[in-house]
């Protein structure tokens, strides 16, 4: 054997050059996406299922009510204070109805007899979109489609609120 070191030519030099930088590369691009993709799994679920406390049951009435309430909101590394509202009443049979505000054809704010030409009725001033105290649109109106719903449990005496969820 020779004692000769061997000497990197320039071609491999550059050969190990640009396949160290390819390698870097990669990682930089790969690791967001392997974070994206593992994040949810490593985030802590909410335990009351996003649930909030918002009317005593004792204060619901056959009239719709509205209640407003906050709720915290993380948007990334953003937290903020969210209001949300919802029409409140108890219906024919006694079970509590939670309507959500925001009217299905343009988004704007439906009021619980918010017009004086159309008594007992949900009306939203954008369109003139009416909907029925059971939050059905009527028919003829521009709302294509009933008020949503918010999910609801009712716990010592405390009416919790969740999401409003489209009517299946």
């Amino acid at each position: 054997m020779s004692d000769k070191k061997q000497q990197v030519s320039r071609r491999q030099f550059l050969n190990y050059s640009l396949t160290g930088l390819g390698g870097f590369m990669a990682a930089g691009m790969l690791v967001p996406m392997l974070r994206f993709a593992v994040d949810p799994v490593l985030q802590k679920s909410a335990s009351d299922g996003g649930l909030a406390s918002v009317i005593s049951v004792d204060d619901i009435t056959d009239t719709p009510q509205r209640v407003d309430w906050n709720v915290d909101q993380v948007d990334g590394w953003y937290e903020s204070e969210v209001n949300r509202t919802a029409w409140v009443f108890k219906d024919e049979n006694g079970d509590i109805q939670a309507f959500s505000p925001v009217c299905k054809h343009l988004g704007c704010f439906v009021s619980w007899e918010g017009s004086d030409k159309y008594q007992n009725e949900f009306f939203c001033p954008c369109h003139d979109g009416r909907y029925n105290k059971d939050g059905t649109n009527i028919p003829g109106t521009p709302p294509l489609s009933p008020l949503d719903v918010y999910e609801q449990e009712v716990k010592d005496g405390m009416l919790y609120l969740g999401e409003a969820k489209p009517r299946e």
